[in-house]
């Protein structure tokens, strides 16, 4: 089974999008796939596959209130659809406060047990909700988690729940320390959890033509530490785009939505954009990228073939496994 948290300590690595990205990769791939959306902030993959409608009510039920064990409805009901087949379990504000409340349940339970807090299981729950309560692993092929940025409970819940990171890195500082950095932080991960922690890969994201971008992505390559398929070169239209489509940068360019000036407001709708060879070949970059996860990770048979049916347009049909990509009259 695919399970995978997509986690960098630093903004501007498109880990939302590439989030979003690589799950609907998988479920192209033939893969069922579940993502849970762990980020209370604004601009989260809740607000980009346009679900949660009640992430703000504080008495709808939530995942929050699965994970400390005092539910308000089934754990199924939780879950929604998005247009592209992804299923989701929403972000709710009740996250922000998931410390908190997770402090509250650890001084009532120990005080009923008779146990000390270091005893007590804090970053195991949802572990124990995934696999022992809910079973999900006999329902989906692939769980990925877009967790909150900040290292405490829930990010290392979700670390604990799911044992793997995939790790998008920018072009920013000495490529070196990044390096460094991200053998820190498996570490420090595994101190704090006393597991092992596996590091699919890192995606160095955003990547320019400047010098120095092209050296920072170069030392990626290079290392043996660490796995990099992909560069993930600079496509702020396309990822920026993914919020007005509210979906992947699959259905940005099948959908060709843009963003443009009419009448002097700004609008974006489907059917303008123009489909630039650049981001079709990103497109199976991140084809590539979900393959790489699936079978050289965790040794799943996927589909190695990716077909993009572009409005207005012949189709395409690229196969990761010959190295070229062919217009084809159907699909």
């Amino acid at each position: 089974m695919i399970t995978a948290v997509v986690y960098s300590e630093s903004g501007g690595t498109y880990k939302t999008t590439m989030t979003a990205n690589i799950a609907v990769a998988l479920e192209r791939m033939g893969q069922n796939t579940l993502v849970l959306d762990l980020d209370p902030q604004e601009g989260n993959l809740t607000s980009l596959f346009d679900v949660g409608s009640n992430r703000s009510n504080p008495d709808a039920d939530n995942l929050v209130k699965h994970i400390l064990d005092m539910p308000d409805g089934e754990f199924s009901n939780l879950i929604e659809t998005t247009a592209e087949g992804v299923d989701i379990i929403p972000s709710h504000d009740m996250l922000g406060d998931f410390t908190s409340n997770l402090e509250q349940k650890i001084s009532y339970e120990t005080g009923m047990q008779n146990m000390s807090r270091e005893e007590y299981p804090r970053f195991e729950l949802l572990y124990d909700l995934l696999w022992n309560k809910q079973q999900l692993q006999k329902q989906y092929d692939a769980i990925l988690i877009d967790p909150n940025a900040r290292a405490e409970d829930l990010l290392y819940n979700a670390i604990y729940a799911l044992r793997t990171l995939i790790a998008p890195v920018k072009p920013a500082g000495k490529g070196n320390l990044s390096l460094e950095g991200l053998e820190e932080l498996v570490g420090n991960m595994e101190s704090q959890l006393d597991i092992e922690v596996g590091l699919s890969c890192v995606v160095p994201s955003g990547v320019g033509q400047t010098n120095a971008h092209q050296q920072y992505q170069q030392q990626f390559q290079d290392t043996e530490a660490f796995a990099t398929p992909v560069t993930i070169g600079n496509r702020e239209s396309l990822m920026d785009a993914m919020w007005e489509a509210r979906g992947s940068a699959f259905k940005v360019v099948e959908e060709r939505w843009k963003t443009f000036e009419q009448e002097g407001e700004m609008r974006s709708e489907p059917g303008h954009r123009r489909i630039r060879d650049r981001e079709v070949e990103t497109l199976r970059d991140l084809y590539t990228l979900a393959h790489f996860i699936a079978t050289e990770t965790f040794d799943a048979d996927v589909a190695p073939v990716l077909e993009l049916n572009i409005q207005d347009s012949e189709p395409i049909r690229i196969d990761l496994t010959e190295g070229t990509q062919t217009e084809v009259t159907t699909v």
